[in-house]
């Protein structure tokens, strides 16, 4: 067996190790590339990356591999990402990890020389993670935003809420798929790519991909703005169809052929330019490992870090066998006819929906949904979970200012009706509004043997019956949010 041989038969071992332990997270990886448009550019991105190794390969071929212990700390760091995002729930992070140890493991296996021949290509693949879907509220609010302001510079009458925009042709929804946050995602990966191929400059190599990222943006905001103005002419129905098409099939090769067109007079990297600099990496390897040292320590740490998974991952705490929530002075329980509304708690082992009033005509709402304990497919903070469930009709509008530190937004149904909602997290103890705060408060919980036990709270109003004073009229009469959650907690 060559000495080639035997390092990249260690490195086949490393990685086939990693992927057996954290299979599922390298299939539901595998299964967002294949499943959400957002991010179906990540199975071209495969082939890309190894088309990358490719290049290296034959310059690699003459330096000497070596076990690389440093590549255990690397290890370690991609073996704790994966863990906080088992703690937390997060998908994201599980998945960042595992890519950072099957990146560990070509150090590990090949050496320090072959990590920094391999470089971009290492990096590259870091986008292979699904990331950025938490950018669609900022980019639909950008995208109705432009578009209105066009509108108007157009002579065409237009009214905006949140993200829904009212002319004289229809009722327009800037809605999760209009964000262009596939778009956007898409781009990146483009970008980055040519970038590294067609420029040596950092300078220029970060102008670009921010143009690039930049003039999406924008054409995405110009190509809901050329919606609405073809439904001005021809009709709404025939703009939906003409926005499909177009934008499917021709507006992202039209962008990225501008982008390169426009930056082509600044290409200084030529096309026959090596992909890597061999005699930079030449000298003596430094900080190697023997082999029954290196592979060992490097097959035991995922392991390890799984195991620890399996661990946090099992405590739990008994909810009250029902909960309650109290109507407070002035308040009483009521039913009052209204447009349809629940949220979506998803796997939660207790939940509550009531509706109060007062003396003054308000109504509010009240919805909680309770965890033993969270894991994935039941949490209090994942996508599409909450105020809004995305099987319904209702729709994010806009942000509203805290009541009380909640998550306050605005819902709108087609009528339109609309309604205001906070929402609240309890978790290990801790009340917040903010959903990144509800997930450090989880991970602690769970890392560190907090309470386990999770709460979604959600006081709503339509804007008919109150809308945001009347939730926080409710929750002041309730003692505060705080109150509201203890004794839900502490109810038999």
């Amino acid at each position: 067996m060559t000495l080639w041989q035997r390092h990249l038969g260690a490195l086949a071992l490393l990685a086939a190790t990693i992927l057996a332990v954290f299979w599922r997270d390298a299939a539901d990886m595998a299964s967002i590339w294949w499943h959400s448009s957002t991010f179906t550019h990540c199975l071209l991105m495969v082939p890309m990356i190894g088309w990358l190794v490719s290049q290296r390969a034959a310059l690699l071929r003459p330096l000497t591999p070596a076990f690389w212990w440093p590549a255990l700390v690397w290890m370690a760091g991609g073996g704790l990402v994966w863990l906080i995002g088992e703690a937390a729930g997060v998908g994201l992070f599980r998945q960042l990890g595992l890519v950072l140890m099957l990146q560990a493991a070509v150090g590990a296996a090949l050496g320090e020389k072959m990590v920094r021949g391999l470089l971009f290509p290492l990096g590259y693949a870091l986008l292979l993670v699904p990331f950025g879907e938490e950018l669609v509220p900022l980019l639909q609010t950008f995208t109705a935003n432009i578009s209105v302001v066009l509108l108007h510079l157009s002579g065409i009458a237009a009214e905006m809420q949140g993200v829904f925009i009212t002319t004289n042709a229809g009722f327009f929804e800037v809605a999760e798929e209009c964000s262009g946050v596939n778009f956007l995602i898409a781009m990146l990966a483009y970008s980055v790519f040519a970038a590294h191929l067609c420029f040596k400059s950092w300078t220029r190599r970060i102008v670009f991909v921010a143009a690039a990222l930049a003039t999406t943006i924008l054409a995405n905001a110009l190509r809901a703005y050329g919606t609405m103005v073809a439904a001005e002419i021809w009709g709404i129905e025939a703009a939906g169809g003409i926005d499909h098409i177009f934008y499917g099939w021709i507006f992202f090769g039209l962008v990225i052929l501008l982008v390169m067109l426009v930056a082509m007079r600044w290409f200084d990297r030529p096309a026959n330019d090596v992909a890597v600099d061999v005699g930079a990496l030449g000298g003596a390897p430094r900080f190697t490992g023997a082999a029954r040292a290196v592979l060992p320590a490097a097959l035991a740490l995922p392991l390890l870090f799984a195991g620890w998974g399996l661990l946090v991952g099992g405590r739990s705490a008994p909810l009250p066998d029902s909960m309650t929530v109290a109507a407070p002075a002035g308040w009483s329980d009521a039913r009052v006819a209204g447009t349809a509304w629940a949220p979506r708690f998803d796997g939660a082992d207790l939940r509550l929906l009531r509706q109060f009033a007062d003396g003054k005509g308000q109504v509010v709402t009240v919805a909680i949904g309770g965890y033993e304990w969270q894991a994935e497919g039941r949490e209090v903070v994942a996508f599409g979970q909450g105020a809004i469930d995305l099987d319904s009709k209702w729709a994010w509008s806009a942000a509203l200012p805290a009541v009380d530190g909640a998550k306050t937004e605005r819902l709108l149904h087609p009528g339109p009706v609309l309604r205001d909602a906070a929402t609240w997290y309890v978790v290990g103890g801790e009340v917040s509004g903010n959903p990144r705060r509800a997930k450090l408060a989880g991970l602690r919980a769970r890392l560190f043997g907090g309470d386990p036990r999770a709460l979604t709270l959600i006081v709503s109003s339509e804007e008919r019956h109150g809308g945001r004073n009347a939730i926080e009229d409710f929750v002041s009469a309730s003692g505060g949010v705080n109150a509201m959650a203890d004794r839900a907690l502490k109810s038999r």
